[in-house]
């Protein structure tokens, strides 16, 4: 087994046809591949089900971190559940899968480039990436919504029993960190989260209003303070290695087809995070 690999992919948005079709056609380069899947597979319980039950059986273990599309509460969903129960939702369908969430015990990689546990994490966003303009999470909706640019998390993805999206972060922020710090220290560590960890991805985005629902400062330090060996994350569909703090950051969302249509786009195919690819080449 030791050509396997540990691949990542998010954000495959499978209620668009042509994503649907990427889920079709994904497969593993060896039997043994992992796969990291880290959010945003989709808004409906049925889709996802669809998406994570296909990829399992492929993939010999799949490791999953819930995006921001996951956790709405969509009209058309027969179960409306909403927050915490939505979330409960989505981890008794990855169980009853097989497939690692955020609540259970962290999988250890122990092929090549390891070994490292595997740390999917559920940790939101609390509106302080925010513009050089904006003081507070206040100043900062409103400059979103004076320009048009608001996500529309904040009319479908539901805090509930928390009063605020920002304070459901700041459980899911302690709740992590203990969990992190119970982790073998002798090993390193692959921490996998929807948003990125740190702000200065989103400072490419072509709307810095957005990058308020972009994740927390308060995990700035996490991928040095965890021993990372690597971070992944989505949800900004800008695909691309970045290196922080001498540490191999991977964006490895899919998007949607407009933009991964466009010409000169990385190819929609899972990144190899483990064993480490050469530091200058593309990760695919």
């Amino acid at each position: 087994m030791a050509d396997r690999n540990l691949l990542a992919i998010s954000d495959l948005h499978v209620n668009h046809p042509e994503n649907r079709k990427i889920v079709t056609d994904l497969r593993p380069e060896t039997d043994d591949d992992w796969l990291i899947v880290a959010g945003d597979v989709g808004e409906m319980l049925e889709d996802i089900g669809w998406a994570l039950g296909t990829l399992r059986e492929r993939f010999a273990t799949i490791v999953w971190a819930p995006g921001n599309h996951e956790l709405w509460t969509p009209r058309e969903e027969e179960l409306q559940l909403r927050g915490e129960e939505r979330y409960r939702q989505l981890v008794g369908l990855c169980r009853d899968l097989g497939i690692h969430t955020p609540e259970d015990p962290y999988p250890v990689w122990d092929g090549p480039g390891g070994p490292a546990t595997v740390a999917p994490l559920f940790v939101l966003y609390d509106y302080t990436f925010r513009t050089p303009t904006a003081h507070t999470r206040e100043q900062a909706l409103a400059e979103a919504y004076d320009r048009g640019v608001v996500c529309t998390d904040e009319f479908l993805l539901h805090p509930d029993p928390h009063p605020s999206r920002q304070a459901w972060c700041d459980s899911r922020v302690r709740l992590t960190e203990q969990r992190l710090d119970a982790c073998d220290p002798a090993l390193p560590t692959v921490l996998v989260n929807h948003y990125p960890l740190v702000r200065e991805p989103t400072r490419v985005l072509h709307h810095p209003e957005f990058a308020q629902w972009c994740g927390t400062v308060r995990t700035a330090d996490w991928h040095l303070r965890f021993r990372a060996a690597a971070v992944v994350y989505g949800h900004l569909h800008i695909p691309r290695t970045t290196w922080h703090d001498g540490i191999r950051f991977e964006e490895v969302s899919v998007g949607y087809p407009r933009e991964w249509r466009r010409p000169g786009h990385p190819r929609t195919v899972p990144r190899r995070i483990l064993p480490h690819p050469a530091r200058g080449t593309r990760c695919v």
